[in-house]
């Protein structure tokens, strides 16, 4: 009678083979990837966008078109080109995130891109660390206001 079971050495190597060949996943999905992505660069090319993006050209397509037909983008035609503008007045999908827009997220991104470094602690708080953290030759980073705040409730960027 043969035996269907494989031994356990093989376990460990098979799940490690698997853990290798699973692409690694990310916090946003390509749908925030190609929107953000335009925002940055609203008359971007669909070959360039599936490069930085990191998926196929028919993808991207794919993504832009649920995009224009759920309100994110609007489409201008630019001569041979297109030119998106992004709604960022538009609620964000998910149930857990509904009562934050898309210009939320731009905020978001858009305050985590300019320097990887953490904001200065004051000295008062006494805590490890405490003191300037900025980049020598550049000055310290200030405190800005909340995303969101003072800002109109509708908005639509080309983000040029």
């Amino acid at each position: 009678m043969a035996r269907l079971s494989s031994s356990p050495k093989q376990a460990p190597a098979r799940s490690a083979s698997l853990a290798r060949a699973r692409a690694p996943w990310t916090f946003l999905t390509n749908h925030a990837h190609v929107l953000l992505s335009i925002g940055r660069t609203p008359d971007i090319r669909m070959r360039d966008l599936a490069a930085r993006v990191g998926i196929t050209e028919r993808a991207v397509q794919r993504i832009v078109a649920d995009l224009v037909e759920a309100g994110y983008l609007e489409t201008e035609r630019a001569g041979r080109r297109n030119r998106y503008r992004v709604r960022t007045d538009r609620p964000l999908r998910h149930a857990v995130t509904r009562h934050r827009s898309v210009g939320t997220l731009f905020d978001l991104i858009h305050e985590l891109e300019p320097l990887a470094v953490f904001p200065p602690r004051s000295d008062e708080d006494g805590a490890p660390g405490s003191g300037p953290s900025h980049t020598p030759g550049k000055p310290p980073r200030t405190r800005r206001r909340p995303a969101g705040a003072g800002k109109p409730a509708s908005r639509a960027h080309s983000f040029e």
